[in-house]
């Protein structure tokens, strides 16, 4: 019998599956009844999960991370399918293939971290370029970023998204250069290689993903300007000279502002032309993917648009299903 992926459930469907628990919850209804809320995870997306009217005891010996066999019926609620279950039970994950559960990039990560290499370490200004050789000679940084995932439920939220992800800004950045002349493009590349990598950090990825309690209690930003602050004074040890106050400042800056807004998360609005560069670029690629991807996990094949998301308050045109 054919695997049951998740992108392939649609309404009223009978489940009989194997998937990663990837979170759980307790919770209790207006009625004070308990209910579990799952998230079943499989490498072609998630899928959300209820058990009714359970006690705290029948679910207790569930964790995130651990493989699940569900029995149960998916059912379409406000566009999106979602599974209620009959029956939820840990399973050995002896005989099951991982490769079945890990969301990882479609493209080659060793080509990827290559590219990267090549773009950063060819950077003409020597302080700058510098700087990057400390970061891409320390494979504690390079092995987690070519793992990472960019986000959890988002934007490249796959294993090795993050790497793809920066290095479709390098690619960006080095095509657009000659038409902003007044944007230092060597100080964006190095905007774009740090603006996220304190999410190798920040994120955990294995087997599920999530957020580290350093993560949680400092996030990505303040992780990433540190380990900024970490490789400048490896920086001037290495080459026996300070690194550059002002480019310092510029660099921490972009990190601290990439978000754009107070409300989307920045710690500062961003001030400097690269910082504003920076900002779009990352949002250009981190809306397209995360438009592409809906449409790709869509199981509704034969409608032109995908369900209503809510976290992006709308429905995506997907337009006529080619001949």
């Amino acid at each position: 019998m054919a695997r049951q992926f998740v992108n392939t459930l649609t309404d009223g469907a009978l489940v009989d599956e194997v998937y990663l628990l990837a979170d759980r919850q307790l919770r209790a209804n207006r009625n004070a009844d308990l209910y579990l809320l799952a998230q079943l995870r499989d490498k072609t997306g998630q899928i959300s999960a209820f058990f009714w009217n359970v006690s705290e005891g029948q679910v207790a010996h569930l964790q995130p991370g651990q493989y699940v066999r569900i029995r149960g019926k998916t059912q379409l609620y406000q566009g999106n399918v979602q599974v209620i279950l009959t029956k939820i039970d840990a399973v050995d994950e002896a005989g099951l293939q991982q490769s079945d559960f890990v969301q990882t990039t479609s493209q080659d990560t060793d080509r990827l971290l290559s590219r990267l290499r090549d773009i950063l370490l060819a950077i003409p200004q020597s302080d700058l370029r510098g700087l990057m050789s400390c970061f891409l000679d320390d494979p504690a940084i390079t092995e987690p970023l070519s793992q990472a995932p960019a986000g959890i439920r988002l934007h490249h939220a796959y294993r090795g998204g993050l790497l793809e992800h920066v290095v479709n800004l390098l690619e960006t950045i080095t095509r657009i250069a000659d038409l902003y002349p007044k944007v230092d493009s060597n100080l964006l590349l190095v905007g774009a290689f740090l603006h996220d990598i304190g999410k190798i950090r920040e994120l955990t990825w294995d087997p599920t993903f999530g957020y580290s309690d350093e993560g949680q209690l400092l996030g990505h930003l303040a992780i990433g300007v540190e380990m900024f602050d970490v490789k400048a004074q490896e920086f001037a040890e290495r080459f026996g000279r300070d690194f550059p106050e002002e480019l310092s400042l510029r660099i921490r800056h972009m990190i601290l502002s990439h978000h754009g807004s107070y409300e989307h998360g920045s710690a500062r609005l961003p001030m400097t032309p690269e910082a504003i560069a920076l900002h779009h670029l990352d949002n250009l690629d981190a809306k397209v993917n995360e438009f592409a991807t809906l449409i790709q996990a869509d199981p509704n094949s034969q409608s032109p648009w995908t369900p209503f998301h809510p976290n992006i308050q709308r429905k995506i045109f997907k337009g006529s299903t080619p001949s």
